[in-house]
């Protein structure tokens, strides 16, 4: 009987400013090591990479964004040199971590690429109607009455709100997932 080979969804993720790649996972790599390490030279040795890999690939980002992602410090007889990420260097790789912490959380989500595909099964679609709509700066709470009389309530962003084009007395769905409740319609 043959196996079969079952397939796994990936990307590859990475910043850039004005079309030109900035920060991708080595660049956010060597950034968390200087982050930790406070030094470039021990971020390098950490990463098993040249010191001069290290700050070229620094120049190169500081280059493409025209402003410094690292303060450096020089050491005097006792020591005392080292590195650290400005606050541009912090947002960058903050940025970089949220979106490689949500896609990888998408790639994994099953449940997800079964609603993509609209495959889901029956026990995780209640159909309803909307009866409210609260919306502010960053979220939409939708509360739907679902047909079988029960109501619940998906928290979901604004921008899912308004690209659904969500509005009261809407025949939608309620997508339950494990941790919350999304909205199709």
């Amino acid at each position: 009987m043959p196996t079969r080979k079952k397939h796994k969804t990936s990307c590859k993720i990475w910043i850039e400013h004005e079309g030109k790649p900035v920060l991708g996972k080595g660049g956010a790599q060597i950034l968390e090591q200087i982050e930790k390490e406070k030094s470039i030279t021990k971020a390098a040795e950490r990463l098993g990479m040249s010191y001069r890999y290290v700050w070229n690939y620094i120049q190169k980002i500081e280059k493409t964004l025209g402003k410094p992602i690292l303060e450096t410090f020089r050491g005097g007889k006792s020591g005392g040199g080292g590195a650290r990420l400005t606050e541009l260097g912090k947002s960058l790789l903050k940025e970089y971590r949220r979106v490689q912490r949500y896609l990888g959380e998408v790639m994994l989500d099953e449940e997800y690429w079964e609603a993509v595909g609209l495959k889901i099964s029956a026990r995780n679609r209640l159909k309803g109607k909307v009866v409210a709509l609260e919306k502010d700066a960053v979220t939409a709470k939708v509360k739907v009455e679902i047909t079988m009389p029960a109501v619940v309530t998906a928290l979901i962003s604004k921008e899912a709100a308004e690209e659904l084009k969500i509005k009261v007395g809407d025949k939608v769905e309620a997508v339950i997932k494990a941790t919350e409740v999304m909205i199709a319609k």
